[in-house]
């Protein structure tokens, strides 16, 4: 495996100002979800975090925060010093924010990077898929020195999407061109597999148990990946739903976000079963899916340019509007009370405080 560390000095440094956007309108599940199961499976949660320190739906906000021009910020990681790690797409760099300040910085990934994904393992290491290069990358948070992981030879131009840590430590990858992998990010080894149908693996992520589940755009179905590397596919029950990014909640039910028919859905592994709930407005178009420390399900819809808020125990919705049009916000990511994403068209990212912060 070849590997090659490089050391990039920050490059760029921004003061930006916070602004704040206000509002949020109220569905609730009688008006807008429609559901293919409306039983509830045991293992779905039944509670989510009502206390006092959490702030009720209709108070939040959007805040966001400009990043340097022509960044173009796809995905969002939060770092562990209270920053924010996101994929400077345009620009082929990994962007880290101060949301206390505004400041931003950013490192150079090499000549020819068009990052996508980006996650942070326990030490807070940020990892990103780059579509490319077509290899993996990590990145030192203190040093900013560049680690690349290539992909083999024969699997040239997978257009890395999304990555994931399974129980072990490996990290899985989702390839569209019809590609998934794991990496040991101890000894570089790469092994790649060819998804069931060809191209569209999309997003990936992991359960509570440490079980791994990716989402296949053009497939339209989700995957459940054994450790081996064997999958199952299992389809959701709209056909051409365009699944296109998964998320675990607490219990290990899986949320899918459907680009083709609009809808949030759920599955849950131990029965099988499946419930569907059709984004608000006129012609939902859902992205990217994340499942908060409640339990609450927050959905990217690029059909209302919004941010949209799910409660699975009301089944009602709240939407919140992006500050520019179009903000395209493509993939979303949280710590305990905060929910982040990034406007990729605007070159802006963007908070909901959801309560109190750990930082």
């Amino acid at each position: 495996m070849r590997l090659a560390a490089i050391a990039w000095c920050v490059l760029l440094t921004a003061c930006t100002q916070v602004i704040t956007e206000t509002g949020a309108t109220t569905t609730s599940g009688d008006e807008s979800a429609t559901t293919s199961s409306v039983s509830t499976p045991p293992s779905v949660p039944t509670t989510v975090d009502d206390s006092p320190t959490s702030t009720p739906p209709q108070s939040l906000t959007v805040e966001v925060f400009p990043v340097p021009a022509g960044s173009r910020p796809h995905d969002v990681a939060p770092a562990v010093d209270g920053g924010v790690w996101y994929t400077a797409q345009g620009s082929g760099e990994l962007g880290w924010l101060d949301p206390a300040t505004g400041e931003t910085r950013h490192i150079s990934l090499g000549s020819g990077s068009r990052p996508h994904g980006v996650i942070i393992d326990q030490q807070g290491t940020p990892w990103i898929t780059d579509g490319g290069l077509n290899a993996i990358v990590s990145v030192d948070p203190a040093s900013g020195a560049v680690t690349i992981f290539p992909l083999p030879d024969d699997t040239f131009g997978a257009n890395l999407n999304t990555a994931t840590f399974d129980a072990g430590g490996n990290l899985w990858f989702t390839g569209q061109t019809g590609i998934y992998g794991w990496l040991d990010v101890d000894t570089g080894e790469t092994k790649i597999f060819e998804a069931p149908g060809g191209r569209g693996p999309y997003g990936i992520a992991t359960t509570p148990n440490g079980s791994v589940y990716y989402a296949s755009l053009a497939g339209s179905y989700i995957g459940a990946v054994s450790p081996d590397g064997s999958v199952t596919v299992i389809e959701p029950p709209t056909p051409g739903q365009g699944a296109r990014r998964v998320w675990s909640d607490s219990v290990g039910a899986i949320w899918v976000s459907e680009w083709n028919s609009g809808q949030l859905s759920r599955y849950v592994p131990e029965t099988g079963e499946w419930a569907s709930w059709l984004l608000p407005g006129d012609d939902p178009a859902a992205y990217a899916v994340f499942v908060d420390e409640s339990d609450i399900v927050w959905v990217s819809d690029f059909g209302s340019n919004s941010l949209v808020r799910f409660d699975p125990i009301t089944e009602g919705f709240d939407v919140y509007p992006l500050p520019h049009e179009p903000g395209d916000v493509r993939q979303i990511l949280g710590r305990p009370g905060e929910v982040w994403g990034a406007e990729s068209a605007a070159d802006h990212l963007v908070l909901i405080r959801t309560g109190p912060s750990e930082n």
